[in-house]
């Protein structure tokens, strides 16, 4: 045998791997940060919006409607912008969406609205219909006229809102054009929930939630208390005797953890913590982010940190998920967008080990996976081992109970799968307590979230002056 065929048949060695992480601060030039976290789609000037609203059917019955879970009559507000009528359109916007600049920007339109637009059945691009929402909404907040609500005469009544995120906000501006007085409880330092500290920074960049939230504000009628957490400061038993109804829309507090030997390591993190933090940097350049980045997770989560960590200057990023992409439940324009942006997405492995390093999580390996007969994902025994500086996790939140609980025992009725039980009017088994957004069964979107305060909101209102 010869010397070179014994070289070929060695085993290759590996390189070490590196002690410390490669995590740093201001990776990028400022013309790159502010570049990558600018608006994801510029908006429409009026030539284009004219042009894209002409595209627009007008259909009775639209299904485009149908899709929107706040109900906005979309053909009545496209029409009103082909008119240059842009008041109107975004009047009949927010009256349906209070939230409808947040919305125009961060919701899934591809699988709700324009999914549903009848353009689509002619082998033709849907009518872009988040777009010229946010062209309508961005219109009037111009104005020096933008307040198009009034309020009713006062009712006397007082309503608490535990939750000062989409839903609470949204429930708080329709019981205050209604006569009502309002106080928000919200926790943090600044109200806007997930609007405010959940999205990705790209997509609502220039300070836009507070923007939002301080129109909603402008009618009056409407206190925040900040600092204020439910189980803590404020208690249910007592809202119920203060105040004349109590919406509940605290949101999802508690994270999915990986149950894993490893999971406390430095650079173990939720990517929620972290995108919240990026969302409240006065200066992205000043936050550190890693060279190697592992995401793990399949929802618009996983995607949100998976992106930002790349615009952040992050030189490979990975995001792993334990089954396929059609089961992923980011939206196929989510998934595109990762991969636009030099994400790696790695389909059917599931995390096995946490491998760490002086304290510090330095590789993580994985299994791949397949279904059985049954259907069930199982492993295969199969593994990879993939080097990272940090290891995001974002594979869910859940609802936290114990506020709502008195010595173990909950106070109202929670469902099988651990989050607050309501009505068709989210009405909660308490007589005088209504509950909505994430903290309640249904669709985890912002738009749901609003439609939910909305409908409690009339619900209260009639419970209060019936």
């Amino acid at each position: 045998m010869t010397d070179s065929s014994q070289a070929a048949k060695a085993p290759i060695e590996m390189p070490p791997v590196p002690e410390t992480p490669d995590i740093k601060t201001g990776r990028l030039s400022p013309q790159e940060y502010s570049e990558n976290f600018s608006d994801l789609l510029p908006a429409l000037d009026r030539r284009r919006a004219v042009i894209e609203a002409d595209r627009c059917y007008f259909c009775y019955d639209a299904p485009c409607v149908e899709a929107c879970p706040t109900g906005i009559d979309i053909p009545s507000f496209i029409h009103k912008i082909s008119t240059n009528n842009v008041k109107g359109a975004a009047t009949d916007i927010l009256t349906a969406n209070i939230m409808g600049g947040a919305c125009a920007r961060v919701c899934p339109v591809e699988e709700l609205c324009e999914d549903a637009c009848v353009r689509n059945t002619q082998n033709s691009q849907p009518v872009k219909i988040g777009r010229l929402q946010r062209y309508a909404v961005d219109g009037l907040m111009a104005r020096d006229d933008k307040q198009i609500f009034t309020r009713k005469a006062s009712t006397g009544k007082k309503v608490a809102v535990v939750g000062g995120g989409p839903a609470g906000m949204s429930c708080a501006h329709r019981l205050a054009t209604l006569g009502h007085d309002v106080v928000v409880f919200e926790a943090h330092e600044k109200a806007g929930g997930l609007n405010e500290y959940g999205i990705a920074a790209y997509k609502l960049p220039d300070d836009f939630a507070q923007q939002e939230l301080d129109y909603i504000l402008s009618i009056g009628g409407i206190e925040i208390r900040y600092g204020q957490a439910l189980g803590e400061q404020i208690k249910l038993e007592d809202l119920r005797r203060d105040y004349d109804a109590v919406f509940l829309g605290m949101g999802l507090a508690g994270v999915n953890k990986l149950g894993l030997d490893g999971e406390d390591l430095q650079g173990v993190e939720n990517a929620v913590d972290y995108i919240a933090q990026l969302r409240q940097a006065k200066d992205v350049a000043d936050l550190p982010v890693g060279r190697k980045i592992v995401v793990i997770g399949g929802g618009n989560t996983a995607i949100d940190i998976a992106i930002q960590t790349k615009r952040l200057g992050a030189e490979d990023v990975t995001l792993v998920y334990r089954r396929g992409e059609n089961e992923m439940s980011a939206t196929w324009h989510e998934q595109d967008l990762a991969q636009e942006n030099g994400v790696l997405i790695k389909h059917w492995a599931q995390p096995k080990r946490l491998i760490g390093w002086n304290g510090h999580v330095r590789q993580i390996e994985f299994e791949y996976t397949q279904l059985d007969g049954s259907g069930k994902l199982m492993g295969t025994g199969d593994t990879f081992t993939l080097l990272v500086d940090t290891v995001y996790k974002a594979i869910g939140q859940y609802f936290v109970p114990s506020p709502l609980q008195d010595g173990g025992r909950d106070l109202l009725t929670i469902t099988p799968k651990g989050k607050i039980a309501v009505n068709e009017d989210c009405q909660t088994s308490l007589d005088n307590v209504w509950a909505g957004g994430d903290c309640t069964e249904g669709q985890d979107l912002t738009v749901a979230a609003v439609e939910d305060g909305k409908r409690a909101a009339i619900a209260i209102d009639r419970a209060l002056t019936s």
